[in-house]
C-alpha cells in the first residue's frame, strides 16, 4: 500500500492529531525540521527541565575538567560521540542519517575553554554560546549535542508515550548513552523502546515544547542586531563569518553583553509548532487572489492556484488533518499536483472516510479547469488505485456539469470509489468559516461529501 511520509503512529494505526500529543510524531524515513532548544529547557519553569538544562551544562562543561586532568583524548572522544543524536530524527536530512564531527573541529571546541580564561573557570551557562566561537557549529549540532547528554530522560519520556498511545516496544541497541555517574558514554546499550519497522533502528520521542527552528541564542542573531562590524571590517571589506567568530574569541564581552540581552528577553522566547496556520486576513487575502485568476494554464493561472490552494487547505483543514505532503504526478502526459493529508480520523466524518473507503490518507487533486471533464475524474480514480484509499477530492474552479457529477454516481455504484469536488464557492465557504470560529472549514467538506452520498443509490 502506498503511504506517502509515513510516520510511527500510521504504522502502529494510532487514532490522534499531532496537535493532541506531547511528542513530535516522527517521520520513519527522514527529520522533522526543527532543533531542540537547550535555552527553553533553561527558561521553563518546570523544575525538571531546569534540572536537565543543569545536567546538560554539567556533563559539556566536565569536559574542560578532563582536558585540564590530562584527558583530553576522553573529552575529544565524548564530544565527538555527542555531536550525532539520529534517534531523534530532528534536523534537514532526508534518511534520518547525519555525520558526527571530526577530532579537528573537536578539538577547536574544547579549545574555547583554554582560549577564554572564564569558560575555562567558570564554564558555560548556555553551551550553544560555542556557535559564536567555532565555525561549522550550527542549530543541528546543538540540538544533538543536548539530546545526547539528556538521553536518559528522553527515553523514559518516550518509554512513557508509547504506552499511553499504544506503540510497541522492543529490544533495542542504543548506540551510545551517556551515564552521569562516570561522565562517560555507554556503547551499545540494550533497552526497550520504539524501532522503526523498517529498518527496526530505534526512535526517541522529544517534547514539542523543546522545539525551534533555530535556537534563541544563534550566530545569525547576533550577527544582525547585537555585532559590532565596524570594529570588524574595513569599508567595502567583505563580511566574513570567520572573522567575527575571531573577534568573539577576543572580546569575551560583547558576547556576554548578547547573552544577557536574550535572558532579558526570554519572555519572547516561545518553542515553535511544527505547523503554523495563516492569520484570517491572509486566507481571505489568498482567497481573493483566487477569484481574480482565469481558468487554464495562462500566465501561469494554473500554478498560482495551486500554490494558493495548497496555502489555504492546510490551514483550513488543521488541525484536524495533518497535512503529509505535496506531490507533483505526470498521468497521460499531464502534470498533475496533489495534496495529502493524514486521516487521523479525529471527527466521525473522517472515520468513516477511514471504515467506508480504506483511506488512511486523503488525496486532494487541484484543477485550475472551466469544467472538468471524464480525464480529469478518471485520473484521479487511477491514482486510487495506488493504494491510497477509495476516497478523493476534486479542488476545481466551477460545480461538476450533470453528466460528470452522474460520472462520479456511476464509479459510487459500481466501484464504491467517492469522488466529491470542492468548488470556489466551497472555498469561500471555508474560509467565512475559518474566520468566524464558530465551526471548523472541516465541516464544509462534510457537507459535500453528505449531499454526493445523498445523491447515490441507496
Amino acid at each position: 500500500m502506498v503511504f506517502i511520509r509515513p510516520r510511527i503512529i500510521d504504522y502502529y494505526n494510532i487514532v490522534a492529531t499531532q496537535a493532541q500529543l506531547d511528542f513530535a510524531v516522527p517521520f520513519l524515513d527522514e527529520d522533522i525540521p526543527l532543533y531542540v532548544d537547550p535555552f527553553l529547557l533553561w527558561k521553563s519553569p518546570s523544575l525538571q527541565d531546569q534540572a536537565l538544562h543543569t545536567s546538560l551544562i554539567n556533563a559539556f562543561n566536565h569536559l574542560n575538567f578532563l582536558v585540564k586532568k590530562g584527558k583530553a583524548d576522553q573529552a575529544r572522544n565524548n564530544l565527538i560521540l555527542a555531536s550525532e543524536c539520529k534517534e531523534v530524527g530532528l534536523g534537514l536530512s532526508k534518511d534520518r542519517r547525519g555525520l558526527r564531527i571530526g577530532a579537528n573541529k573537536a578539538d577547536e571546541i574544547l579549545s574555547i575553554f583554554q582560549k577564554i580564561p572564564e569558560y575555562g573557570k567558570y564554564g558555560f551557562v548556555h553551551f550553544e554560546e560555542i556557535q559564536l566561537y567555532v565555525d561549522g557549529i550550527a542549530k543541528d549540532r546543538i540540538s544533538d549535542i543536548c539530546c545526547n547528554f539528556i538521553k536518559s530522560f528522553l527515553i523514559d519520556f518516550t518509554i512513557q508515550q508509547c504506552e499511553e498511545v499504544g506503540i510497541t516496544l522492543e529490544k533495542t541497541l542504543i548506540p551510545i548513552l551517556y551515564s552521569y555517574r562516570d561522565n562517560s558514554f555507554l556503547l551499545e546499550h540494550e533497552i526497550t523502546l520504539p524501532v522503526n519497522p523498517e529498518t527496526k533502528e530505534p526512535l526517541i520521542f522529544v517534547p514539542k515544547r523543546w522545539l525551534r527552528f533555530s535556537p534563541w541564542i544563534n550566530f545569525e542573531d547576533y550577527f544582525k542586531g547585537y555585532c559590532p562590524c565596524d570594529e570588524i571590517f574595513n569599508p567595502g571589506e567583505p563580511q566574513e563569518r570567520v572573522k567575527v567568530l575571531n573577534f568573539n574569541r577576543e572580546n569575551y564581552g560583547v558576547v556576554q553583553e548578547y547573552v544577557k540581552a536574550k535572558v532579558r528577553t526570554q519572555e519572547d522566547c516561545k518553542n515553535d509548532p511544527l505547523f503554523r496556520q495563516i492569520p484570517v486576513l491572509s486566507a481571505k487575502r489568498k482567497f481573493a487572489e483566487i477569484r481574480k485568476l482565469p481558468t487554464g494554464k495562462e500566465d501561469e493561472a494554473d500554478c498560482h492556484y495551486e500554490d494558493y490552494i495548497c496555502q489555504l487547505l492546510t490551514s483550513l483543514f488543521y488541525p484536524d488533518l495533518d497535512f503529509a505532503a505535496e506531490q507533483s504526478r505526470t498521468d497521460s502526459g499531464r502534470l498533475i499536483r496533489d495534496l495529502i493529508f493524514y486521516n487521523n480520523r479525529s471527527i466521525d466524518f473522517l472515520e468513516e472516510i477511514y471504515d467506508n473507503y480504506g483511506s488512511r490518507q486523503i488525496v486532494f487533486e487541484l484543477k485550475n479547469v472551466q469544467a472538468i471533464g471524464r480525464d480529469h475524474i478518471n485520473q484521479l480514480n487511477r491514482y486510487l488505485d495506488t493504494g491510497l484509499g477509495k476516497f478523493g477530492v476534486l479542488v476545481t474552479r466551477n460545480p461538476l456539469t450533470k453528466a460528470m457529477f452522474s460520472n462520479t454516481i456511476d464509479l459510487w455504484s459500481g466501484q464504491r470509489r467517492c469522488i466529491i469536488t470542492l468548488t470556489d464557492e466551497d472555498i469561500s465557504l471555508m474560509v467565512n468559516v475559518f474566520e468566524s470560529r464558530q465551526r471548523s472549514p472541516i465541516d464544509v467538506l462534510k457537507k459535500k461529501y453528505i449531499e454526493f452520498r445523498r445523491a447515490c443509490p441507496s
